[in-house]
Order: C-alpha cells, then structure tokens, then sequence
C-alpha cells in the first residue's frame, strides 16, 4: 500500500493574483486543504520539495501528511494539481483533508506483467488501459495496479471484472472494460484467409489510414 509521505506546509493569510505571482516568484506554489469537516485553510508548498514528491511517485494520486506550522498534522490526499500550459510550472495544488475512513477516488497507473503465450505464438499485445479510476479508503490505497497477463492466448481479451484488485479496491468503470487483448497480425490473419479459416480475432496493424 502507498504510505503517506510528509510534506511541510506552511499558512497563509495573502490572496490576489499579484500576491500569488510573487509568493511562487519565492518558490513556493500556493495550495488549499478542503474537507475533513473543518473550514478550508490556505497553505503554501516549498516547490522544489512538491516537484521531488511528484517526479518520484507513481502517479498524482498521492497520500501525504501536512506538517503545518503551529504543530498540526493533516492527513490528506494529493486532489488537484495546477500547471501552467507553457512552462509546466505547478501554479497552484488542492489538498482534500481525510482520515481513515474517508473514501477517496484515485488515478492509478495499470501495468501488464509477463509475455502473453499468444505473444510467444505470434500474437501481439494491445495495452488498452494505460490507468484506473479506482475508489478506496486511504489505508488501501495502493501505488499502482498490477495485472498479469502470461495466460493470455491469441484471441483472449482481458476486462476490468478479470482483474484481481487488491482488497478494498474498485473500480468506478464498468467490468466489461476492455484492459488488454492479444491479437493476431495482419500476416497471421491473411495466411487464416489463405487457409479457409473465418478469421475471429481483432486485427492488429501499424498501418496508417489513408486520410490520417
């Protein structure tokens, strides 16, 4: 399971485009802490430290524990985090406050293990789903969302309801989402043709289409 990392927080009472402009001018990105029953409280984040956090973690969906001044620690969940279009600058980040209780909804990365038996027959793997909405309380939330896919024939689809989530973990897709599918190439298909066979497969191809 992700366990929460700690973040330094710091409060803040200055609002206004110009103020926040010169507040990230001195390295920090100004944040909020919303919910958890209590007002919303405006904090800033040493950004060098949040951009750390965030290029060595799995994905976005990040638990951390706010360290605010005055001695206060929030458990809270990483909810929205702002970029400038151009730079990439993080401009701003939401906080949603929770306790252990607290359902949250997270974007997961879904990653496929092992060589699909199709695959080692001429098939090829089509990863559908690169990510995962999933809901969970904070103590179930894992890093990332495995799947292993090494029994997966030429012709075999996995869905989402195939998946073995871990214990406390769904998913807010329907089961029947496609994941993953190994299918034949267009070769195999085309040797099928040759031999009679109704092909039944999806097809597969890196061809472009003629009005891409």
């Amino acid at each position: 399971m992700a366990k929460p990392q700690t973040l330094k927080a710091d409060e803040r009472a200055r609002t206004g485009s110009g103020v926040l402009k010169q507040m990230r001018r001195e390295g920090f990105v100004p944040s909020v802490v919303y919910g958890g029953g209590t007002e919303n409280k405006n904090v800033k984040i040493d950004a060098k430290t949040l951009r750390d956090m965030l290029a060595n973690a799995a994905s976005d969906s990040i638990l951390v524990n706010l360290d605010i001044e005055g001695g206060k620690t929030q458990l809270a969940f990483l909810q929205d985090v702002q970029h400038n279009a151009l730079t990439n600058e993080i401009l701003h980040v939401d906080f949603l406050a929770v306790d252990d209780k607290t359902e949250i909804t997270a974007n997961l990365p879904l990653e496929l293990e092992g060589e699909p038996a199709g695959v080692k027959a001429g098939g090829i793997l089509e990863h559908m789903l690169h990510s995962l909405e999933v809901r969970c309380l904070p103590n179930d939330l894992p890093e990332s969302l495995s799947s292993d896919v090494s029994d997966m024939a030429i012709g075999d689809i996995l869905h989402i309801g195939d998946m073995n989530l871990p214990e406390g973990v769904s998913s807010t897709l329907a089961d029947d989402v496609v994941v993953a599918i190994v299918a034949k190439t267009r070769e195999a298909k085309s040797a099928d043709a040759e031999d009679g066979d109704a092909p039944t497969e999806p097809e597969v191809t890196n061809e472009k289409s003629a009005d891409e």
